[in-house]
């Protein structure tokens, strides 16, 4: 059992993860005090004497939680003094201490770590494996069960932030019985995965030219950023380049070689039909030169994406066998 007055690192870039990790350390320490304390410091301003008031035992008694965000900013002084006093730390303090994580800072954060803190992984989740993880775990943590195709369903139409996800689950859970499917998904969320950049890249990827640019005409007449249309191009694009380049196989064979979700893999297997290897390298550029437009080399950023639509749509032709 750890000790009420250990230490807490939470470690990680993930700001919905470093915020949970943080409200867990003080929802500990107030379930044997609900009316502890809790003074926060950003680790670059504090100074040594600031640790040292916020951890001095008061003479009022009382538990207390003092956070220390950013300890990968902290000034050597502070740092050595944070190990200090992990080292042998009062009883009715609790010292959390956030770490971005990396080379920057790593003596405290491994310091912390052997000195027998707490430790919660806050790291930021960027394959779609772990976010397909996240989004069941998030529904289990409610109380609900969702299963791989609906947590898919759920990632194509809220995106990959977090805390969109996060809202989403608790949203789905709330308003129904716990069980969420594909049917679930698509109820809630219709309109949103309609004109997802996802929508503009499945039908340009099977050569649906009037599909793909209804799709993407109606997107960008409801005010959906042209940025994650563009990328959702270049994942469709290389996606389907990855999918083609390991042959045939079983979708959930190839979705652990390749860390993509087994729908993910039946899906690009399906676009794959009509795609060579040459125009799948032409759609590459296609896709580099459309990113690089929307992102910044031209103003008309709706025609550079039309534009990008068409070209992969004759790509595809050019590669049809």
């Amino acid at each position: 059992m750890t000790p009420s007055g250990a230490p807490h690192l939470v470690i990680g870039d993930e700001e919905l993860l470093v915020a949970r990790g943080v409200a867990a350390a003080v929802a500990q320490a107030r379930t044997t005090e609900p009316d502890a304390v809790v003074e926060e410091f950003a680790a670059a301003e504090m100074t040594v004497g600031d640790l040292m008031a916020a951890v001095s035992p008061s003479l009022f008694g009382g538990r207390r939680v003092v956070v220390v965000r950013d300890g990968q900013d902290a000034k050597k002084e502070l740092a050595a003094a944070l190990l200090s006093y992990a080292a042998s730390p009062e009883e009715d303090v609790v010292l959390v201490v956030t770490h971005a994580g990396g080379a920057k800072g790593k003596a405290l954060a491994d310091g912390l770590r052997d000195a027998g803190s707490t430790v919660t992984n806050a790291s930021k989740i960027t394959k779609v494996r772990e976010r397909m993880d996240f989004v069941r775990d998030e529904f289990r943590r409610l109380g609900g069960k969702c299963g791989e195709d609906a947590a898919g369903a759920l990632l194509a139409a809220v995106g990959n932030d977090l805390r969109e996800l996060a809202a989403a689950c608790s949203q789905l859970v709330a308003d129904s019985d716990g069980r969420i499917d594909v049917a679930t998904v698509a109820r809630y969320y219709r309109g949103r995965a309609e004109v997802s950049g996802f929508t503009v890249a499945d039908a340009a990827m099977v050569g649906d030219l009037p599909g793909a640019l209804e799709a993407l005409r109606w997107a960008l007449h409801v005010g959906v950023d042209p940025v994650p249309i563009a990328d959702a191009l270049a994942d469709g694009v290389r996606t389907v380049s990855r999918v083609a380049s390991t042959g045939r196989g079983s979708a959930y064979q190839l979705a652990s070689t390749l860390g993509l979700a087994p729908w993910k893999v039946e899906r690009a297997q399906k676009q794959t039909r009509g795609w060579s290897p040459d125009s799948l390298a032409q759609a590459m550029r296609v896709a580099a030169d459309c990113n690089a437009a929307v992102k910044g080399g031209e103003e008309d950023r709706g025609y550079a994406l039309e534009r990008a639509v068409f070209a992969l749509v004759a790509a595809r032709g050019s590669g049809a066998v």
